[in-house]
Order: C-alpha cells, then sequence, then structure tokens
C-alpha cells in the first residue's frame, strides 16, 4: 500500500468531500484531569494504478499510560437544507450535499498486548479518525505519548502517527451551568418501535440519558404529560406521559412510580436537574397539553387543544395535581433542582394569555422557577416572566437589564452573526460558546433537541441518518445531537462532541477564576483582541480558540 498519508488535525477541522488535507502544523494539545480531550486524524491515501480502489486496514495502537481512548469514523451524512437562503460569512458551505457529521464509533480488536481497530480505506477519499482520551481525575503522569500505526491487509506498515498530550495536574470542577438539551421520549419510542415506557422503552431512555449526561447536559426535560412541543394546532405526538391519572366524578386522582423511576435513573445517569414539561401550548399558552386519564368510561384523553388554557376545568385540574406534584418533589429532595414552564416561544401578542396561564400556576409553584424560552424583553419588563431565556441574538437588552440568573438559547432562528451548530458551520462557531457562557456568567443554556426525529410540527416521523432537516423545515444539525443507532445505543456527533468542549472550556475558565480572580481571567481571554467578545462579535479563527485554551490551561498550571 503506497502514498499513504497520516495527519494530525485539530478537533475543530471540518473536511467536507472532495476537499484537501488542511495544511500541516504542529498540534499543541493540553488538557486537564477529568475531561474528555480529542484530536483527528485524517487518512489520505492517493490511488495508483498498480492498486486496489480500497483496502482493509487496521489501526494500531501503541501506549504506555493507562488511559481510555476511544476511535471513531467520522462519517458524513446528506443535508439537503444546510443553511437558510440567508446567511453570514461563517459557514462551510451553504450547498446540499454531504457532510461530515455522524461518529462511528470502531471497536478495537481483542488483543491485549497492542488494540486495533478495523478500517476500510477509500482510494483518493480522505478518512477522518475523531481519537478521544477521557483523562482520568487521578491520572499522576504529566503527558501522555502513542502513536497510531496504519497496518494494510498484508501486514505491513503503511505509515504511522505519533502524538504527545500535556496533562495538567488538576482536575475540571463540576459543572456549575444549567445545561438542557430536550429530550424526546416519543421518538424514542417511535424510531424503536417500543411500547411506550415497556422494558425496551425504558433501557433505550436510559442510554439516551447516559450519553446526554457524559457530555455535559445535567438537566433533563421531564414528560409529565406528552409535551405541547413542535406539534401542530390540532395536533398529536405519541403519548408519553409519566403520571398516572385517574377521574371519578369531579375528583382527580394522581400516580407517581412511573415519574420517580424516571428521577431515580437519570439521577443515576449524572443528570441533576429536571425541568417539568410545558402546562401549556407551546406558541402562546391558548391551550391544554395531551392528557389521558383512567375514567368511568376508559382510558381517554381529558384535555387538548380543544381545552382553552384559562378553562375551569383545566384549572381545577391543575389546583389538584401541582401541590400533590411539588409534595412529591420535596419528598424526593428534588425542591431546589426542579424548574417549570408555561409555554415555549410566546411573542408580543400573546403576552396577555401568557399572563393568564402563568397567573393560574404561579401560586401552586411557589419556590419552584418557572423558565422560558422568549426573546421580547417586554414580558421580563412587564413582571410577567421571572427568568426569561433569550436567544443569542436578542440577548443584549436582558444582559443590560441586568437580569439575575440570565439563561440563553439557540435554535433555528440563530443563523446570522451568533454561536449556533448547524451542520454546515464551523466548528469553533460551536464552541465558542463556552467563552461567552463564562463571559456573561450565564446560569442556563437550552437547546429544543437532543433527538427530535420528527418532521416540523410532528406531522410525520423521520429517519435522521436520510433526512438531517426535519423535512426541509430547519438547517441540517439543529434538530437533533445523537442518532438513534443499533440496538437502542445512540451515536454521538461531531456537534456534541464540540459543544461538550465547549463546556469543558467553561469549566476550566472557572477554575483559572478561583485560582486567580475574575479581572485576571478576562485579561487572559482579551488579550491581543480589538474588541470585545459579545455573543454575536467573536473571534472566527478555530486557532484562536485553541490557543486560548492552552494558555488558561498552562495559567491554571503556574497557580496551583
Amino acid at each position: 500500500m503506497k502514498n499513504v498519508r497520516m495527519q494530525w488535525i485539530s478537533p475543530l477541522e471540518k473536511i467536507l468531500p472532495g476537499q484537501s488535507l488542511p495544511p500541516s502544523g504542529d498540534l499543541n494539545i493540553t488538557a486537564l484531569r477529568g475531561e474528555k480531550t480529542a484530536v483527528q486524524l485524517a487518512v489520505d491515501w492517493s490511488w495508483q494504478m498498480d492498486q486496489p480502489f480500497r483496502c482493509d486496514c487496521q489501526l494500531k495502537l501503541d501506549k504506555k499510560q493507562p488511559v481510555d481512548i476511544d476511535l471513531y469514523q467520522v462519517k458524513d451524512v446528506p443535508s439537503a437544507y444546510p443553511a437558510y437562503p440567508l446567511y453570514d460569512h461563517d459557514y462551510l458551505s451553504t450547498t446540499p450535499g454531504l457532510y461530515p457529521d455522524r461518529l462511528a464509533y470502531l471497536m478495537p480488536a481483542a488483543d491485549a498486548r497492542q488494540p486495533a481497530w478495523p478500517l476500510n480505506l477509500v482510494a483518493e477519499r480522505i478518512t477522518v479518525i475523531w481519537l478521544e482520551l477521557t483523562i482520568p481525575d487521578h491520572f499522576k503522569a504529566d503527558t501522555i505519548s502513542f502513536k497510531l500505526q496504519l497496518v494494510d491487509d498484508q501486514g505491513t506498515l503503511a505509515a504511522d502517527a505519533p502524538l504527545k498530550i500535556d496533562i495538567i495536574p488538576v482536575s475540571l470542577p463540576e459543572q456549575q451551568l444549567r445545561h438542557t438539551e430536550w429530550f424526546h421520549t416519543d421518538c424514542l419510542a417511535d424510531y424503536y418501535q417500543a411500547d411506550v415506557f415497556s422494558e425496551r422503552h425504558w433501557q433505550i431512555i436510559e442510554s439516551f440519558i447516559r450519553m446526554a449526561a457524559d457530555h455535559s447536559v445535567n438537566m433533563l426535560l421531564t414528560p409529565l404529560f406528552t409535551p405541547p412541543l413542535d406539534t401542530a394546532i390540532g395536533g398529536e405526538r405519541t403519548t408519553v406521559q409519566l403520571i398516572d391519572v385517574s377521574q371519578k366524578k369531579d375528583e382527580w386522582n394522581f400516580g407517581f412510580d412511573k415519574l420517580k423511576r424516571w428521577v431515580d435513573l437519570a439521577q443515576s445517569c449524572g443528570i441533576r436537574y429536571f425541568e417539568m414539561a410545558h402546562l401549556f401550548t407551546q406558541w402562546g399558552a391558548k391551550a391544554a397539553p395531551k392528557v389521558m386519564a383512567e375514567t368511568e368510561a376508559g382510558c381517554q384523553q381529558v384535555f387538548g387543544w380543544d381545552t382553552p388554557a384559562v378553562s375551569p376545568g383545566y384549572r381545577a385540574f391543575l389546583n389538584a395535581f401541582l401541590p400533590k406534584l411539588t409534595d412529591k418533589l420535596k419528598e424526593w429532595g428534588l425542591a431546589d433542582r426542579c424548574y417549570f414552564h408555561v409555554s415555549d416561544e410566546p411573542q408580543l401578542k400573546d403576552l396577555e394569555s401568557y399572563r393568564q396561564a402563568r397567573d393560574m400556576i404561579r401560586p401552586l409553584l411557589k419556590g419552584f422557577p418557572i423558565i422560558d424560552a422568549l426573546s421580547d424583553f417586554d414580558f421580563y419588563q412587564k413582571g410577567v416572566v421571572e427568568k426569561p431565556i433569550p436567544a443569542n441574538n436578542h440577548i443584549k437588552p436582558f444582559l443590560e437589564a441586568g437580569v439575575p440568573g440570565l439563561w440563553t438559547y439557540y435554535c433555528c432562528g440563530q443563523y446570522m452573526d451568533v454561536s449556533n451548530r448547524f451542520m454546515a458551520m464551523p466548528s469553533a462557531r460551536n464552541r465558542i460558546l463556552g467563552v461567552q457562557l463564562y463571559l456573561y456568567q450565564i446560569e442556563g443554556f437550552l437547546h429544543w433537541g437532543y433527538n427530535f426525529y420528527n418532521s416540523q410540527y410532528s406531522l410525520r416521523r423521520i429517519n435522521p441518518y436520510a433526512e438531517t432537516d426535519a423535512g426541509c423545515a430547519f438547517p441540517s444539525g439543529d434538530a437533533f445531537l445523537v442518532y438513534p443507532g443499533e440496538n437502542g445505543q445512540p451515536e454521538a456527533s461531531l456537534r456534541l462532541k464540540v459543544l461538550n468542549m465547549a463546556m469543558q472550556d467553561m469549566r476550566a475558565l472557572y477554575l483559572l477564576e478561583s485560582l486567580t480572580s475574575r479581572e485576571h481571567v478576562l485579561s487572559v481571554i482579551s488579550d491581543g483582541l480589538s474588541e470585545d467578545i459579545r455573543f454575536d462579535r467573536y473571534p472566527r479563527d478555530a486557532s484562536w480558540l485553541l490557543d486560548l485554551r492552552n494558555r488558561v490551561n498552562q495559567d491554571i498550571r503556574t497557580h496551583i
């Protein structure tokens, strides 16, 4: 096997089909204990006349330190809708095609002496490997040195790539930011054709929660009743209701066994905070969510689109339900770790209906914060919401007003200037978020799409391996961070890994602050910059981000 080139590239590189290898250069990689650090290996095989078009190879790892190393092959996925017709300059491409995103786990062959990973190479096509190391908290060595070797099907060494990673002998602090990526329980049941809350469904739920928690997500959307999110008016999604409801005449009774199983499972996976799914419909709180109950006529829907939000019947239901729910949350020790929602993304025209819905539940939720994604400052200014979550392109007036404990979010609407994670965007635009969250002391970050596998408005189910844009509704990458792999196991995306790196950057900045001062960290971040970093204005060069993290790590070393 001839003309094979192996080159280490930064974790922020994306190589699109048909592109060449980026210029080679030294990679200066540092990491703290307790974090996941990653680098990519690009394998370029230039074909010659006397060679086959493909070759079954092996990647062999030569390492000395006891550290976990996982290898994934970066797979291209189709995008029919990579960007809106209106876009800024900071996209890799806006043309429909294939984009690198899915991480296919490479299972090592059994070899205790030298781990090896089977790899199929195709000539004239760059193969990219995502190599991830999880640094133990107790790791003692100052460096990690290893070498990846490419061996062809004849057992001949075709190329090798040595690498050294500098380890800073201190652990990342626990993440304080509340981070939620909305978890769509129904999409898992639908995709895997599993009965809702069957044992198989619970196993799948656990796998997907565990991957989220392993990647900085510490807050979980909890479907007390089927979440009224991205559902066409008058339509419905598969019922996923954790609360057992029964009605006899005017009396309501509630069972909390499934909710208890949910919170226990989530906590065992590493989840700390819970957000209760919205108690009113999306886009203005006009109606009640779908609620199923056992009645004298059998199991049937008792509330839904045809139930006005402020109807006496739904008001009576909430008056009966919410006190019992909050008593349970207090009994389970969750009183200070639960959040509630009224309605998602209300607009100014919905202010009064939102206010009426909020007034129904606020007396019943004393001591529990109510949060909602909304971007019109009037909601906060008029006192309609105490804890707003503005989008990162509408956050300026909220920052200027000094809103305490401010959160932010982005979704499909944040496609110009600000940070986001569409597949067509460079990874640096994803990772800069961590620096911004630190600079503005943001308390929480929310996104709506951890695993949304429906078309817009949930009109139909999709295969996210083939359709990555929710039916050409949202730019690819907005609707989900993980793919539904075989046997109920999620597959990570590049975007999930890079987002986790952003959160680790934020934690490293807070660590340096604890060792020095906030003023010191701000000076480290601003060093060499001609203007302040904002949510819509920040360095676009990936090398700046990588250099900042290395400078922060070295500064941490000098102060421990």
